[in-house]
């Protein structure tokens, strides 16, 4: 079997056998088969897609890949979290540890930054000294002792997935839905969970810009989930606007503190308890979804959301006293304002330009070698529907390069518009699917 036969397969529109697959994946991890093979393999499969068959099997290559964590164990329902990449996304560093706090094992296996979106472990290594990069016998010792505990991927973790997914940020083969399925099914299946809870991004900011495709790829990890012996629940949310206010990295982190808090933005906080509910839920600790709700609101108003995440900081090594106050995260050196020049309502946010405007200034990577900086970012200061007045702050530039800002901040400006009327308002949470209740 040669590598280049499985590419010009796939090319030309045919199934990959569970061999070939095998064969490709993990000679690419090998080091048989180069970067450049690889990166053409990744565009056929953008280009012409995989059956289910198929990325169920890519997903159980990859997830075999390395060594699978089996806390079974462990008294307690181990239940993931998972967004499929959004702008503003920071609801994992809030659900995990609610999830914690009402009784859930939650072993979060999570990504970084693809492209225009943002990745949970660069927003925890925000945080000084957060260390995402643990043994799995590590990664065990923190679960036992938070009951929660979120790593990136390594040498033992799919770390096929970690060589392809790396690759897949910087040769445009992000948004492919078998790709982005197995993916994302193959590290989180790789640490024993009983259950997971999907948030599939759809609309501007997100990889699925529509329904239909933001259905299709969760009809994919149901599938997965489905053959792999996985219970999944899927939600499609919206993302045609920024997900709060800030977009970056430790300013995120300060922005999901304020929530733990009880203070911040209000769709945040209304997406991060339905997604806790929904893994209390399917974690079977409570009897109804409404039941799960209000032990989600109690983790959080109770302040016990919080406190499982300053035992979470401390125990991955991180300053946890940043909880207690934000002004302990790193800051940019330079900020720069964009105001309104009229009367009106907020009528539009150019969702992916804000998350390209804050990858621009250095809060996400453009190649494999950069590096990222973590005061970078974006803070819109209206949500679609809001009154501006003329004058007023609509959003904040963050970088520690000024000149970085001076590029960045026309782009920006083009992608606020104010109307005179404010558009329908959109469900933050527009479809669920599931294999169980």
């Amino acid at each position: 079997m040669r590598a280049i036969d499985v590419i010009q397969r796939k090319r030309n529109g045919g199934e990959l056998t569970p061999d070939e697959l095998s064969f490709f994946v993990d000679g690419y991890l090998r080091g048989d088969i180069p970067d450049y093979q690889a990166a053409a393999w990744a565009m056929a499969v953008c280009l012409r897609g995989m059956s289910p068959a198929e990325t169920a099997s890519l997903t159980e290559v990859m997830l075999h890949s390395g060594t699978t964590l089996d806390l079974s164990a462990l008294p307690g329902p181990k239940v993931d979290k998972h967004s499929t990449g959004g702008v503003g996304d920071k609801t994992s560093l809030i659900v995990a540890p609610l999830a914690a706090a009402c009784g859930v094992l939650v072993p979060m296996v999570a990504g970084r930054g693809l492209g225009h979106t943002g990745g949970t472990l660069d927003k925890l290594e925000a945080i000084p000294g957060f260390r995402v990069r643990l043994s799995l016998a590590e990664f065990r010792s923190v679960i036992e002792t938070c009951g929660v505990a979120i790593v990136g991927q390594t040498d033992e973790i799919a770390p096929a997935d970690r060589r392809l997914y790396a690759l897949r940020d910087v040769t445009g083969t992000i948004d492919s839905i078998p790709l982005i399925a197995a993916s994302i099914m193959s590290k989180k299946l790789a640490v024993g969970i009983d259950a997971l809870v999907l948030d599939v991004k759809c609309g501007e900011g997100a990889f699925m810009r529509n329904l239909d495709d933001a259905s299709a790829l969760a009809q994919a990890m149901l599938d997965i989930g489905r053959a792999l012996g996985c219970r999944v629940q899927t939600l499609i949310t919206d993302m045609n606007q920024p997900l709060g206010h800030a977009v970056g990295n430790a300013i995120e982190v300060a922005e999901a503190i304020a929530t733990l808090k009880g203070r911040g933005p209000r769709d945040v906080e209304s997406l991060a308890l339905e997604l806790t509910a929904r893994m209390v839920r399917m974690g079977g600790l409570a009897s109804t979804l409404d039941a799960a709700r209000s032990a989600a609101r109690g983790a959080l108003t109770s302040g016990a959301g919080l406190a499982r995440l300053r035992r979470l900081v401390e125990a991955q090594g991180g300053d946890p006293s940043v909880c207690d106050d934000t002004q302990r995260l790193p800051r940019a050196k330079h900020a720069a304002v964009i105001r309104a020049t009229s009367d009106g309502r907020l009528s539009r946010i150019a969702c992916r330009t804000v998350g390209e405007v804050a990858q621009r200034l250095g809060a996400g990577r453009e190649t494999l070698a950069s590096r990222i900086d973590p005061t970078a970012g974006v803070v819109i200061h209206k949500k679609i529907g809001d009154l501006v007045i003329a004058d007023e702050p609509l959003a904040t530039l963050y970088a520690n390069d000024a000149a970085l800002i001076d590029a960045c901040r026309q782009l920006l400006t083009t992608a606020l518009e104010v109307a005179r009327e404010a558009p329908p308002p959109v469900a933050l949470v527009q479809r669920v699917l599931e294999t169980a209740p």
